[in-house]
């Protein structure tokens, strides 16, 4: 197996953190290196213990700071960008700082990746760039159609990084992902803030009617196919949808999380729906499982129990963040709920 070393940026994240501790497990043999901001979403708590003991290299820094970038880069095999603003509500209020961090931070790392020689790019995007998928799942080439300034300068940094290949012949992979789900996930997304709201007696704002759909991945799983991708020959400048084919409601999510902690719909509190909501993400993924054999390992019966079980036995993790900033964001984000 092929000794790799890897610079991850935003690895401090829910997911870039979840990929380093499978990575550690599984590629044991791979150097690792993140390279986080830590803005309000990169907690260093997810990683203190492997940074500590010397198992991972971390530096703090700004993916479009190109000082910051350039050693990093210059000293890696693979880069994985995971760095972005992620949440399409804050987008909302905020559109310029998503378009400065997911596609001028791109564009850094990609100058960089390209004076370099880096072996692969692989560029983290997401399924949000296709918009609705009313018929069927979207596919691979199916055209973009962003919804909401998130999802824009994520599209935005999927094809610029898909032009690097085209242009200069950069080995850029670029992934599309659904929904993840699982420990360590920062509470203003749907399944942590719910489960945490209903441990604390709070309670859960559903947007409009709650019948939005959205295909959902455990973490690990997730994981498991960027590593795959990362050892994968010949996929240079492809594209990969990464899901499970598994669709929930957010009212079906919902009544998983209160069941599993043995409450019901009390809780629901019916809010205006966001502007730009997507009605369904789904994607379709046999590219990806006919190209590499992967399959996803984890149902979401199973995990979504044990997800849960992790906030419930981890509230010194969470408990925190949601007295911080988030607090002021929720307040302002959910008027009339209280925080």
């Amino acid at each position: 197996m092929t000794t790799r070393r890897v610079l991850l940026t935003g690895g401090m994240g829910f997911i870039g953190s979840a990929f380093v501790r499978l990575l550690r497990k599984e590629r044991p043999d791979w150097q690792l290196t993140v390279l986080d901001k830590l803005t309000y979403a990169g907690n260093p708590e997810n990683l203190r213990e492997l940074v500590e003991r010397g198992e991972v290299g971390f530096f703090k820094g700004d993916i479009c700071d190109k000082h910051a970038v350039e050693p990093l880069v210059r000293d890696a095999d693979v880069v994985v960008n995971m760095a972005a603003e992620t949440h399409v509500d804050r987008s909302i209020a905020y559109a310029g700082e998503f378009v400065t961090t997911d596609v001028y931070g791109t564009f850094v790392l990609l100058e960089a990746a390209r004076a370099h020689g880096v072996g692969r790019f692989v560029q983290i995007s997401t399924d949000e760039v296709y918009g609705d998928a009313p018929g069927r799942p979207s596919r691979e080439d199916d055209a973009l159609m962003p919804k909401s300034p998130y999802a824009a300068s994520k599209a935005g940094a999927d094809r610029l990084a898909f032009s690097y290949h085209a242009t200069y012949g950069l080995p850029v992979v670029i992934t599309r992902c659904v929904n993840n789900y699982g420990p360590r996930q920062y509470p203003e997304k749907l399944i942590p803030l719910f489960v945490t709201n209903v441990l604390e007696g709070k309670p859960l704002p559903v947007y409009g009617s709650g019948s939005n759909t959205r295909e959902w991945i455990h973490v690990d799983d997730h994981s498991r196919a960027l590593v795959a991708l990362i050892e994968a020959e010949g996929v240079e400048g492809e594209t990969f949808n990464i899901g499970t084919g598994e669709e929930l409601s957010v009212l079906q999510v919902t009544d998983a999380i209160v069941s599993a902690l043995g409450r019901g719909r009390e809780l629901v509190r019916y809010v205006e729906d966001r502007p730009g909501h997507v009605v369904r993400h789904a994607v379709d993924s046999s590219k990806l499982r006919a190209r590499l054999g992967w399959a996803p390992r984890l149902t979401i019966e199973t995990a979504m129990r044990e997800t849960v079980q992790w906030y419930e036995r981890n509230e010194a993790w969470w408990r925190p963040i949601k007295s911080g900033e988030f607090k002021r964001y929720y307040e302002g984000a959910y008027k009339g709920l209280g925080g």
